[in-house]
């Protein structure tokens, strides 16, 4: 039981004030419209100037109700980040409120999480910002070398990839422009034994500029934030209003090209682009007054932002067709294909304002979370030193930096933004998970701010039952190929990488003999040939070459494995249905949960091993560590 322990607000309060006059305290400089940009600071950056294009390629126009999702999402769990706000002011975010709802246990859980959350997501902008200033560069005449503005891991799977699609017949001038520059980094790199040295080098240059600034201080950190969120809204308002007059409405026909499944696919992307507005939560103690300004930080950034993203998407995929969009940089690309160059550049230099605010306001918040866990015993005292001068958690702020800067040199961004995203999710989710706790908790603490209650105990059960009802109308083929792991067929795409380079030049030289002329006419190109034909005349063609059903069909356990987490999302419903029908649960938190689990299943079973791997080394550090150390413990012994 020692695991669950938890904390009072009382003594978090109390133990808060001791650690304030042993390290010094922080500076409180604060207010509503501080927090609101700080809020507008961390969701408009990597989001809306980079993976909104991936996310529009893959739902077409319809990808705004994907964006409208995830605010009623973000906006639910805001509620409960608002409710635990007004009642534990401190610093420490959704790890001080899982210690008083759950215990210490738990609240490390999250705490490591959130660590998962903040440096990561820092990993991504910081990569999103490089692409931004080495493009900007090379329109400026300067090129730097590819191996210099990217990862080791993109680069070498690049290089391989671009050999397998060359041996399809792929010419090199065909590959897709990130695959190019993957290969030419890979040829070109320094080669020391047969280490190729490929590292992103303006990625780390701007962490260390940010890490000096939070470093100095919260009212610079302010003062930077605020300068910085007047300039990208400025710009994004001038996007809107210039592209009004560039929409083509054919191009918002058809509106979810893909359907809902199409539009679902950008899940990552899009909630990459909210993730941030419960960094507010870390500058509690910097607040003048946290239990009233804290929540309405919170609504009014989402309201803000969640309008203007939907705008974005609507005015980039009614300039062009949404399947062009698959850029890392969209607002400049749509521009540029208007040959409306000035655009582009201002949209360039804008990009990399509006991502070095988000990695100053994620940079300003991992380090107050380090100093909360280690004012608990959790982690080493240091953690929680206070600079005398500039009122700041020094010693957490410049581990942050290199927490942050390394990776950032050898990762890529496909799989930073997926854990990233995964880590904010599940801490979402016991956000609201804890106000429900306290809900059926008897004598729980209450802060000023209460969310909205609304019995679920009818209405809960009442949307499962239409959601499922709706499902087998309407999508009765897909449900019934879920239940029953009805064997796939692998698309084009992913068919050439899958079969190797070798298979393909034997499936190349087998369609030459059988249909020589459809493949010259598509430049001999496998892939390009496979893509054009018809589903059902796809599928004909793959039995009748030499290729196993294991190579043309995902089958078995390694196509149920991607459902794991789907059906760990229906069996968490399920439980829900039973305890809101129990206990009257508040409707509003119990929706926040169900929303960002749903979230979590939809990033894919490798992005929830990865994130069990992050919590298994987590768990290992609590229990060598944190578990004799903490406060807790010694208060008992």
């Amino acid at each position: 039981m020692n695991l669950f322990r938890k904390k009072s607000v009382d003594d978090i309060m109390k133990r808060d004030g001791e650690d304030a006059s042993m390290h010094g305290s922080l500076s409180q400089q604060l207010g509503v419209r501080d927090l609101t940009a700080m809020g507008i600071a961390a969701i408009i950056g990597a989001g809306i100037f980079s993976t909104i294009g991936n996310a529009s390629a893959q739902g077409g126009p319809g990808v705004v109700f994907l964006f409208l999702f995830t605010a009623i999402a973000c906006g639910f769990t805001a509620f409960a980040y608002a409710e635990f706000a007004s009642m534990v002011p401190v610093s420490g975010s959704a790890y001080t409120y899982s210690y008083v709802a759950f215990g210490e246990f738990m609240a490390w859980i999250i705490g490591w999480a959130l660590i998962m959350e903040y440096s990561i997501g820092n990993i991504t902008v910081a990569i999103s910002w490089s692409d931004y200033f080495t493009g900007l560069l090379s329109s400026a005449g300067f090129h730097l070398p590819e191996w210099m503005t990217m990862d080791y891991l993109s680069a070498s799977k690049g290089f391989k990839h671009a050999q397998t699609l060359m041996a399809s017949g792929k010419s090199f001038d065909n590959l897709d422009a990130a695959v190019k520059e993957a290969y030419t980094a890979w040829q070109t790199a320094p080669v020391i034994g047969s280490l190729h040295f490929i590292a992103d080098i303006p990625a780390l240059l701007i962490i260390i500029i940010i890490t000096r600034i939070v470093y100095k201080g919260i009212k610079e950190s302010k003062n930077a934030s605020n300068a910085m969120v007047v300039i990208k809204l400025s710009v994004v308002l001038l996007v809107i209003a210039v592209g009004l007059f560039y929409i083509n409405t054919d191009n918002w026909h058809p509106f979810m090209p893909n359907g809902i499944s199409g539009v679902l696919k950008g899940v990552s992307a899009v909630f990459f682009a909210y993730i941030g507005f419960d960094a507010i939560s870390t500058t509690a103690e910097e607040c003048k007054n946290p239990q009233r300004d804290l929540p309405r930080g919170m609504m009014w950034a989402i309201i803000i932002c969640t309008l203007l993203y939907i705008a974005i998407a609507l005015v980039l995929t009614g300039m062009v067709k949404y399947d062009s969009l698959a850029v890392g940089d969209p607002l400049a690309f749509v521009f540029s294909q208007l040959n409306l160059k000035w655009m582009s550049a201002i949209v360039a230099v804008s990009a990399i304002v509006a991502m070095a605010s988000v990695l100053l306001v994620f940079q300003l918040g991992q380090p107050r979370i380090w100093m909360s866990m280690s004012r608990d015993g959790l982690l080493p005292k240091k953690f929680a030193t206070i600079h005398p001068k500039y009122k700041t958690p020094s010693f957490a702020s410049i581990v942050t930096g290199f927490v942050v800067a390394i990776p950032a040199l050898f990762m890529n961004l496909t799989m930073v933004t997926d854990l990233c995203s995964i880590g904010t999710l599940f801490a979402f989710v016991l956000v609201c998970a804890g106000v429900l706790k306290l809900q059926i908790t008897p004598n729980a603490p209450q802060g000023k701010f209460k969310t909205p209650y609304i019995n679920s105990k009818y209405i809960f059960p009442i949307m499962l039952v239409l959601t499922m009802v709706l499902s087998f109308v309407f999508n009765k083929e897909k449900v019934d190929a879920f239940i029953y792991n009805t064997p796939q067929l692998f698309a084009a795409g992913d068919l050439i990488p899958h079969l190797g380079e070798k298979r393909v030049a034997e499936l190349k030289q087998q369609l030459m003999t059988t249909d020589g002329e459809a493949l010259l006419a598509h430049d001999n190109d496998v892939e390009a040939y496979l893509s054009s034909l018809e589903p059902d005349v796809y599928q004909s063609k793959l039995e009748s070459l030499s290729l196993s059903k294991n190579e043309i069909y995902e089958s078995g356990f390694s196509l149920f494995k991607h459902k794991i987490p789907t059906w760990i999302f229906i069996i968490a419903c399920l439980y829900l249905l039973m305890l809101s029908w129990k206990h009257s649960l508040s409707l509003i938190p119990l929706l926040g949960l169900i929303c960002c689990l749903y979230m979590m299943s939809e990033l894919g079973v490798s992005n929830w091993i990865g994130f069990s791997i992050w919590l298994a080394i987590g768990l290992v550090i609590y229990f060598l560590y944190g578990y004799k150390n903490s406060k807790l413990n010694k208060q008992k012994s």
